[in-house]
């Protein structure tokens, strides 16, 4: 193919997936639209020193107009239509069996937060997908084998490519990497949406980390060029946006609005949110200081307001609204732990489903039965509750900017947990894996960054430990570091060389002056 350069190295089955006409319609949607996706990461920096020389963050009212007219999005699109229970999950082997397999109505198959993306984990994920589609997938792990129910018992598959701002760093076009969504997206539409149609379904997406409706104009102009190029008519891709950064909340309804020929709701990315309420503003002091991470719940004002203004923004335009993750992995050899725990989990799909949402993420199979009979209990047989308009529900701008009414500490516990679970992530992810469980609870990247970015902005603000009135410094973290990396160097299976660079990553994005606007960019230039 003229101009594209595989750097990324050789393994099975890559000549299915790396075929010069999938190539060329990849380079296609690279060259038409990469400048573009340049120009909106510079956009993103610009608004950025704005919020950090004092600005802050409205309703645009440019869009005045969008928000006061009369449209709705397309309607539910086959194996959409109802929602209750999704499961999310990285896109390998046995997990794309498991999480089909589920009883969840939906499967987010990710290419991103849940998945460092080795080359060989970027490939094999479509391979899974393919293969999934054309029920060729199985899986054997010593005496246990993996295999596919039958076909209307699965869950509908909705990929999630990897964010606007990351790159394909093994292949290059014209000597430049590709961005890595359209790499996600172009392998996986070029392959697969014809598989998908012609199971009654189509090719559907869930959109990461966008910060405007410019961002989700561009997609959709993708969308329109990809179904141009394969003669797939238009509207059948759909999409739904996770809402997760803190300038998209303010932008929901021309989101939907850019989108609304393909568009299939959004949902309240939460974990990733935190971290984006931080980061936009980490340099404006305490008014943006969030409590320890355990210590923010959905019940906070700041994010009540945002998961209230979603359902509201879904239903009045005809989209689904979709809730946060259910990260709790069950324990089979702790009861006490598990009861506690499914009791939270039981509590925030019940808020959710009485809020109006149409369905609500969890990470683990055993909580899809947890989920659904929530739902159910809500739904009945309905497919969602698009009806339930909320127009009870008016969120301010300062509503949405409260975040000092949070209420929590920050403890040494809190900083302890939060370097421990940053670096056994970050280990796991050099290794090769991006959905981690640790300490009953399924960590991705997202959490990662809440763990280092708080980290950052309680060094930056001389925050004192409410439980032993120690002020945390880079000297004091530093001492953390080694202290929690002593007790994971006593566990089995510890690699060296991988908390060795697990390690030297997280100072790096958690101690630096300079604030890293992801950890994942210096982690995948470690990356092999």
């Amino acid at each position: 193919m003229d101009g594209v350069e595989i750097t990324g190295p050789s393994q099975d089955r890559s000549d299915e997936i790396l075929t010069p006409e999938a190539l060329a319609f990849v380079a296609a949607l690279q060259r038409e639209f990469g400048a573009r996706r340049l120009e909106l990461l510079e956009a993103r920096r610009e608004r950025q020193a704005e919020l950090s020389a004092g600005g802050t963050l409205d309703f645009l009212p440019e869009t005045k107009h969008v928000r006061e007219s009369e449209w709705r999005v397309a309607p539910p699109a086959p194996g959409l239509e109802d929602r209750r229970v999704e499961i999310t999950g990285p896109v390998d082997r046995k997990m794309t069996i498991n999480a089909l397999n589920s009883g969840a109505k939906v499967w987010l198959a990710d290419f991103e937060d849940a998945n460092a993306p080795t080359w060989e984990n970027t490939i094999n994920g479509q391979l899974n997908l393919r293969d999934a589609l054309d029920r060729t997938i199985d899986f054997s792990a010593g005496e246990k084998h993996y295999a596919l129910k039958p076909d209307e018992e699965l869950a509908t598959i909705v990929v999630r490519p990897r964010g606007w701002h990351l790159e394909e760093k093994h292949l290059t076009l014209d000597g430049a990497p590709f961005s890595a969504s359209l790499v996600d997206f172009g392998l996986y539409f070029f392959h697969s949406a014809r598989r998908q149609i012609a199971k009654g379904r189509g090719p559907y997406f869930y959109l990461p980390k966008m910060e405007s409706h410019l961002e989700a104009r561009l997609w959709n102009d993708v969308f329109v060029r990809a179904q141009d190029l394969l003669g797939i008519p238009q509207g059948t891709i759909r999409a739904t946006v996770l809402i997760e950064t803190y300038p998209a909340a303010f932008e929901m309804e021309e989101i939907l609005h850019e989108l609304r020929e393909h568009s299939a709701g959004l949902n309240a990315g939460r974990w990733d949110y935190l971290f984006s309420v931080i980061k936009k503003f980490r340099t404006r002091g305490r008014e943006f200081l969030l409590p320890e991470r355990n210590a923010v719940t959905m019940t906070a004002p700041f994010m009540r307001a945002y998961t209230e203004l979603l359902v509201r923004t879904c239903h009045k335009r005809g989209a689904h609204a979709i809730g946060g993750m259910a990260a709790f992995i069950p324990s089979r050899r702790d009861p006490e732990v598990n009861k506690v725990a499914l009791e939270k989990v039981t509590a925030d799909k019940t808020r959710e489903s009485g809020d109006g949402f149409d369905g609500s993420w969890v990470a683990h199979p055993d909580l899809v039965p947890i989920c659904r009979d929530v739902f159910d209990g809500v739904l009945g047989d309905r497919p969602n509750q698009l009806d339930r308009l909320r127009e009870d529900v008016s969120v301010s701008a300062a509503d949405l900017l409260s975040v000092s009414e949070t209420p929590g500490d920050i403890t040494e516990a809190g900083l302890r947990n939060n370097v421990d679970v940053a670096l056994r992530y970050l280990a796991a992810w050099m290794g090769g894996l991006g959905a981690v469980a640790i300490h009953n609870l399924m960590e991705d990247a997202a959490t990662a960054e809440i763990s280092r970015s708080q980290i950052w902005q309680w060094i930056h603000n001389d925050i004192e430990l409410a439980d032993t009135g120690a002020v945390v410094t880079k000297e004091l973290v530093e001492r953390i570091i080694d202290e929690e990396l002593a007790k994971i160097k006593a566990e089995p299976g510890y690699d060296e060389a991988l908390y060795a660079q697990a390690t030297a990553l997280f100072k790096e994005v958690a101690l630096d002056d300079d604030f890293a606007e992801f950890l994942t960019l210096p982690a995948y230039a470690r990356m092999p």
